[in-house]
């Protein structure tokens, strides 16, 4: 759709402007499309960028595919060629030419077998056997490396010569097989099912090296697929360049851009794993040695708290010593105290004495129930009553209420 905020009715555009606009209709209203023709006018330039026409019978446009996309292609087309290509449609600004920018392109009659690789990963994919759920993982030290491919191909020369390279202490068991023909997907599904049953590997690399589509067909079998997938070995997929992809790559526990990169894969240096062997020496040595100082430190710290049982007994007794010094002194300072409470509460006891008392010439008046009477006004005439002096004591006898200085001033 085009988008009318980008034109404004009352605007005078400048070329540039109107180019800018249409490219920017051009790419927004096309999505990524396939396009068949014959080339022509084909260019290489020292840039490295390819340009050329596609033609039918009735018309033709520019196309352009530049180096980013078309250094991924093994073959370069020539005129009279027919093509089928991937493309965004465009426009160059500088000259207002409407072209194609090529992404992908392949001979005319591969698209079939485009189509019918696409609909076996789809339906492959829908039954799981691309899940990484599935994926085996692979050793990191393997001992045995079994390698199906074809024994007079330069696949296999690049495998064996970088695992001797990186680790001559690998052992190499080859499986040879057809790698491209029509018989070479069930001679590469054998090959798998012998390596499982001999199990006598680590891990697999299924390669070849690089060729079209059709050189590739036998890594696109749904037979091999599961075969793969039902491996108990682990598989590593290396089939074709960096930019070829099989359904044998989709499915296998690892891909590998290359056989080469499978074999670096797989394989640790020698060096780097002696370079690990002696780091972990290392390690252990310095924790044996902190070990072991730790232990020398504990032995000095407990033979410095150690006492010989002489030492021990006198210590002991010292401080039996000093607890008894404590007792004493505690002992007298507490008796010091109830000494002066015991002589505060025998003078009060003196002071409140009765007897004391009468000496400073006081008396005790009791009457005949021997109460003490200590008011005049409980006498009458007659009442006997008893006197206590301080020394003795005496009988006496009431004759006269004895009256207060008020009724006698009367």
């Amino acid at each position: 759709m085009i988008n009318q905020e980008m034109i404004d009715d009352q605007k005078i555009f400048s070329v540039t402007e109107l180019n800018r606009i249409v490219k920017n209709i051009l790419q927004s209203n096309f999505n990524i499309i396939w396009i068949k023709g014959e080339v022509s006018n084909f260019i290489a330039a020292a840039s490295g960028h390819w340009y050329f026409s596609l033609k039918d019978n009735d018309a033709q446009v520019k196309c352009a595919m530049f180096r980013g996309s078309n250094v991924k292609i093994n073959w370069v087309p020539k005129n009279g060629d027919l093509i089928e290509a991937q493309c965004q449609v465009g426009l160059y600004e500088a000259k207002g030419e409407y072209q194609l920018n090529i992404e992908f392109i392949q001979q005319a009659g591969m698209g079939a077998l485009f189509e019918k690789f696409n609909q076996l990963k789809t339906k492959l994919q829908a039954l799981g056997l691309f899940d990484l759920e599935s994926k085996k993982t692979l050793l990191t030290y393997p001992r045995t490396i079994g390698v199906i491919t074809s024994p007079d191909g330069a696949a296999l020369r690049d495998v064996v010569s970088t695992l001797k390279r990186r680790n001559k202490s690998v052992s190499i068991i080859i499986y040879p097989t057809l790698v491209q023909g029509v018989a070479a997907s069930e001679e590469i599904i054998k090959a798998l099912k012998s390596a499982n049953e001999r199990n006598e590997v680590d891990t697999i690399i299924l390669c070849r090296g690089g060729g079209s589509i059709e050189d590739l067909w036998a890594f696109n079998s749904e037979a091999l697929a599961f075969e793969i997938f039902n491996s108990t070995i682990p598989v590593i997929s290396a089939v074709g360049h960096q930019t070829d992809f099989t359904i044998a790559d989709f499915v296998a526990d690892i891909r590998a851009a290359t056989p080469t990169a499978a074999a670096e894969i797989i394989s640790e240096s020698l060096d780097k794993i002696l370079g690990e062997i002696n780091s972990y020496k290392k390690t252990m040595d310095n924790i044996v040695k902190d070990k072991i100082e730790n232990l020398y430190q504990k032995v000095d710290f407990y033979e410095r708290r150690l006492v010989s049982p002489s030492r021990k007994i006198l210590m002991r007794l010292e401080l039996i010593d000093n607890l008894k010094k404590r007792l004493k002194f505690n002992a007298e300072k507490k008796l010091e105290g109830y000494k002066n409470k015991i002589t505060g509460l025998q003078q009060n006891l003196f002071l409140l004495n009765p007897t004391t008392i009468l000496s400073r010439g006081y008396s005790i008046v009791f009457d005949q129930n021997k109460k003490i009477i200590n008011n005049s006004e409980n006498l009458t005439v007659d009442d006997k009553i008893s006197i206590k002096f301080y020394h003795g004591n005496t009988q006496a006898k009431i004759i006269a209420p004895l009256k207060d200085k008020k009724d006698q001033s009367k």
